[in-house]
């Protein structure tokens, strides 16, 4: 078998079957590879490198599962590098499997096609795991590593390199099943002590993360026991259903922290509520997190639980009860708070019509991909999620562009339900040009292009803070209903809330290929003051 050969056997045999990939001369062995394993494993080839692994990472937030993708090296790599970075933030187990020049000549500098220096320190640094298959032997204990290493602790990306000369080179392959993945069993100490500081709690709350996504369960049982109101923010939207009353956004979640007593982090970095909302001496902090040197790295908790979130929030619900005193309801305090700052946001009234127009139409499962735009902003606080992995949002590093190729993935992925991706113009040209591979593969996407004709964050950044002066903040766009005609894909135009939700209804009917609705919009009033808040309490 070749390494190829054992690269492609490997991937199925861990449940891999679609790679999201670009060709190129260093890589032509492997979709040879490929094309043998046809029936067993689908290629999506893309225009651009960025869309491969964005479509991966597409993929692998919204079903939960591992996704590859296939690039090649130097300029295909840093072509894919910001969907890369991008998986590692979001904690998201993405394979990259990257091309190489010739063996021998790695590490010579003598310049063969898309030779890079040091290519394999740079992937050190974009995932958790990094390693080069130099003969054929090795693919099969690599790939397992490589997928274990995704698994394990704080979940994230992995990369494997193969030289231009290696993937077709023959050899004595023996299939490796999957690894265990090793999980670290629960600290009955911590999860006591927890649960008797949760216990005891007068006002406890809950800050959910990306980490939480496969704990809904359990944090919304948590959450009713404690009646403790659980804030997802992005990577936490979807853990405890927005129609809860105890489930919160930020804006109120800011004005809970100012009175909690004790608060359970779960899967979260809470850099906001400890940089941004304070800590004091009064408040008890609880962290569950898949990293153990996550807890402590801006604030000592009272109580750390290291591992999955699941495991570890089953062993609490267990413990709790022998601790937890009577609770009455908090439904109509909550209901009452959750009306009150209703009102306050509609001062983004008109980005909330827009969205309330996708939710009407949008399936309780159905896919909602956020955007850097002014949509996105205000969908991060006021769009109603139901389930898990149903808002998918880009973490930290917010990255303009993202939006239409990863929702391209998460289409492809989960062919079983609506997904709706929205942009405003600056973005949606990121990646514009997979509306081919879209139409290509028939992927049944529907984008909302929020078309103001401006990069429009940064504009009313330069009108409010710097005296209208107006620099680099202006776009030039296609008619963007003929740009997706063009590709044969179904183009729209609505203009009000009620014509996006007909559109929708349209687009949704369509599950044979992609849809783009274009929505002329004006500027849209700030959402930064229910974003960027003061400090609740003391620091």
């Amino acid at each position: 078998m070749t390494a190829a050969d054992a690269v492609a056997e490997g991937m199925i045999a861990h449940g891999i079957d679609t790679i999201y990939a670009l060709p190129g001369v260093q890589n032509d062995l492997l979709f040879e590879a490929l094309f043998r394993v046809t029936g067993r494993m689908r290629v999506i080839h893309t225009r651009h490198e960025q869309g491969a692994a964005y479509m991966a990472l597409g993929a692998a937030l919204a079903t939960g599962r591992p996704s590859a993708f296939a690039v090649v090296p130097g300029p295909g790599l840093l072509n894919a590098s910001a969907a890369l970075l991008t998986a590692y933030s979001m904690n998201a187990p993405v394979l990259a499997l990257i091309g190489e020049i010739p063996d021998a000549d790695i590490g010579r500098h003598l310049g063969h096609l898309h030779e890079i220096r040091d290519q394999a320190g740079i992937l050190k640094r974009l995932v958790d795991y990094s390693a080069l298959i130099r003969k054929p032997e090795q693919a099969p204990r690599l790939i397992a590593e490589a997928m274990r290493a995704m698994a394990e602790g704080r979940p994230g990306p992995a990369s494997l390199q193969c030289a231009i000369d290696v993937w077709g080179k023959p050899g004595k392959v023996a299939p490796r099943p999957p690894l265990p993945v090793r999980r670290p069993k629960p600290d009955e100490a911590a999860i006591r002590k927890a649960a008797k500081l949760l216990g005891a709690a007068k006002n406890p709350m809950i800050v959910c993360g990306g980490g939480a996504q496969d704990a809904a369960s359990e944090v919304t049982a948590l959450s009713a026991m404690l009646q403790a109101p659980v804030l997802g923010y992005r990577r936490g939207r979807g853990v405890l259903d927005s129609r809860d009353p105890l489930s919160v956004t930020l804006p109120l979640a800011h004005e809970l922290w100012g009175e909690a007593d004790v608060v359970l982090g779960v899967g979260s970095r809470m850099l906001i509520q400890f940089r941004q909302w304070g800590m004091d001496q009064k408040l008890k902090v609880i962290r569950i997190d898949a990293d153990p040197e996550e807890p402590g790295r801006l604030h000592k908790p009272a109580a750390a639980l290291i591992g999955d979130a699941k495991p570890i929030l089953k062993r609490l619900l267990d413990a709790l009860p022998a601790h937890n005193g009577k609770r009455p309801s908090r439904k109509a305090e909550m209901e009452g708070r959750q009306a009150t700052w209703k009102n306050k946001l509609e001062a983004i009234g008109p980005q909330i019509s827009w969205l309330n127009a996708i939710r009407a139409e949008l399936p309780e499962d159905g896919i909602f991909v956020d955007e850097v735009t002014q949509i996105g902003f205000a969908a991060r606080l006021a769009f109603p999620v139901h389930k898990p992995r149903t808002f998918l949002s880009p973490g930290y590093q917010d990255n303009l562009g993202w939006g239409f190729a990863t929702a391209l993935g998460a289409a492809d992925a989960r062919r079983d339900v609506p997904v709706v991706s929205i942009s405003g113009d600056g973005g949606f040209m990121f990646t514009a040009n997979e509306m081919a591979t879209a139409v290509r593969h028939r992927i049944p996407l529907t984008t909302i292009v929020f078309n103001d004709g401006a990069f429009g964050n940064v504009r009313r950044i330069q009108q409010e803070r710097f005296g209208n002066r107006l620099i680099a903040s202006d776009l030039v766009n296609p008619d963007f209903v003929k740009f997706a005609e063009s590709f044969g894909a179904a183009g729209e135009r609505a203009r009000t809330p009620e014509e996006l939700r007909a559109a929708l209804r349209r687009a949704f009917a369509r599950r044979d290929g992609p849809t783009l609705i274009d929505v002329p919009v004006g500027p849209f009033p700030s959402p930064w003051p229910f974003i960027f808040m003061p400090p609740a309490r003391g620091q």
